[in-house]
């Protein structure tokens, strides 16, 4: 049971995994927040521009619509002009809103584009599921949340209305430039003591959903244990093929002895078999070497094959302690492995050249 539970942090392969399938922590407030006043801030500045064009526009087809003698006077081009005006009045507002949404989700996932995010997930239509949502910790969250921006969106509506009571007023006696600009400053207003209050509940939004993302992360002991079985491997099994791989390289090299020149010991606990070729090899080659048990078999299958066994405890210890099998002895045992086998050859009545 407690290696069930969820209580580790997740492992970089698990976060990178959830990454892929677009799942990472981000809050909709702040999107939401940055694309709003980012709307209103270009509409302010850009409400003189969007004035004149609609304005233009609606003069050109109310004087033509007083002078046309038939319909298709009016309607001819009527068409074009009409989205050529909503474009340029519109098209501004639509840029900076979509900009601001993809920036604000941007700095959120460090830019994340998932292909998984994007294909259909049929789950969701299970209506036990949908159920499960409902009620889940995050739909209480986000209804809580939702609640709190309803009642202080009220609350500063409420304000800004009991406030500019008589100036609302007043405004009927305006001009409509005066009125529109009046209008235009008190919406920009409690926009933006909405979205200060806003931002304040989108940053904690943005923390809940890391804190629930790390949550929904975690992982259990056993779920580590597969994690490392799926990349690294079984560690039994792995050292089942370490044992196999030692066992094979160790009978290559018990099949090479025969073909050993010497073989040098100390006494019992190191055994080096060493073999010079003069039309191969630059210096005396390490064929094999063994300590303990395998040391015996090393001298075991020398004596069967007619090798000649030697005892130098210095020598065997140092060879063996600094030569790989299949490597030249270092320089510095040249000498006393040249007397060696200048000796063996002399015996065995080799020719030395």
């Amino acid at each position: 049971m407690a290696e069930d539970s969820k209580t580790e942090k997740a492992t970089p392969k698990k976060r990178r995994d959830e990454r892929k399938k677009g799942r990472v922590a981000i809050s909709k407030d702040i999107i939401m927040i940055s694309s709003l006043l980012g709307t209103f801030i270009m509409l302010k500045l850009l409400f003189p521009f969007m004035y004149r064009t609609m304005r233009d526009y609606m003069i050109k087809y109310i004087g033509i619509a007083v002078t046309a003698e038939t319909l298709s006077d009016y309607t001819v081009g009527a068409f074009w002009d009409t989205l050529k005006a909503i474009l340029k009045a519109a098209f501004p507002i639509l840029i900076t809103s979509t900009i601001l949404a993809v920036l604000s989700t941007g700095v959120q996932t460090g830019f994340l584009f998932s292909k998984e995010s994007m294909k259909p997930k049929f789950n969701k239509l299970n209506p036990i599921t949908g159920i499960k949502n409902i009620v889940s910790l995050k739909s209480l969250v986000e209804l809580i949340k939702n609640i709190i921006k309803i009642v202080i969106l009220a609350v500063i509506l409420f304000q800004i209305i009991k406030g500019d009571l008589n100036s609302i007023a007043r405004s009927i006696n305006m001009s409509i430039n005066d009125s529109i600009v009046y209008v235009l400053d008190s919406i920009m207003d409690m926009v933006f003591k909405v979205s200060i209050v806003f931002l304040a509940i989108a940053v904690f939004d943005y923390f809940y959903q890391w804190w629930d993302h790390e949550r929904q992360l975690k992982m259990s002991k056993h779920d580590i244990k597969e994690e490392y079985k799926q990349t690294e491997g079984n560690p039994e099994i792995k050292g089942r093929i370490r044992n196999l791989q030692r066992e094979r390289a160790k009978s290559r090299m018990m099949q090479s002895v025969p073909s050993a020149d010497v073989i040098i010991r100390n006494p019992t606990h190191y055994a080096v078999a060493l073999r010079y070729d003069l039309d191969k090899d630059n210096a005396p080659v390490l064929l094999a070497k063994g300590q303990d048990e395998l040391a015996l078999r090393i001298v075991s299958v020398g004596e069967e094959n007619g090798v000649y066994v030697l005892e130098n405890k210095p020598l065997a210890r140092g060879i063996f302690a600094s030569t790989k099998v299949g490597a030249e002895i270092p320089p510095e045992y040249y000498g006393m492995v040249a007397d060696i086998l200048v000796f063996v050859y002399r015996m065995n009545n080799k020719i030395i050249e």
